[in-house]
């Protein structure tokens, strides 16, 4: 299965791709493959708009998706799922779709016009995290669904 993270924001430090990294390795020879795809958000300036903005990024991720692809949200107003929910989530892509694409929004989130489009959306916590300790928390708790799948003992 393909995972695809789609991040809003450019130009993290390199203990968020050392992170990252960390996680991708340890998937390398399953049955899951993690690709962060890093976008660019809008240029914010002082005469543009919160809409204007999102609806710049909208385009920007609608540009990186593909039909087969099923779109998750993180979405701090969504439902909590445990990892264990996840793994079960992962367990029905696998079967059903096997090109996921999970989007982390940018500073002032997703546009409406891909929440319509979500197949999923989804809450790591109600707490608000910077967007660049998020990839590294999401990219953690793939591998962590996916030694639960595997019965390794990672989870305990």
């Amino acid at each position: 299965m393909k995972i695809k993270l789609l991040a809003l924001g450019e130009k993290m430090p390199a203990w968020v791709q050392e992170g990252v990294n960390e996680y991708q390795k340890r998937l390398t020879g399953s049955s899951i493959q993690l690709q962060v795809i890093e976008l660019p958000i809008a240029k914010r300036t002082k005469t543009g708009s919160i809409d204007g903005w999102l609806a710049q990024e909208a385009k920007t991720v609608l540009s990186k998706l593909n039909e087969q692809d099923h779109l998750v949200i993180l979405d701090v107003q969504s439902k909590l799922v445990s990892t264990e929910e996840l793994a079960q989530k992962m367990e029905n892509w696998q079967q059903n779709t096997p090109n996921v694409a999970i989007l982390i929004g940018g500073p002032d989130g997703i546009d409406d016009s891909i929440k319509h489009l979500a197949k999923e959306k989804i809450s790591l916590s109600k707490m608000t995290f910077p967007h660049p300790i998020v990839r590294i928390i999401f990219a953690e708790q793939i591998y962590r669904a996916w030694t639960i799948l595997q019965g390794h003992p990672y989870h305990k």
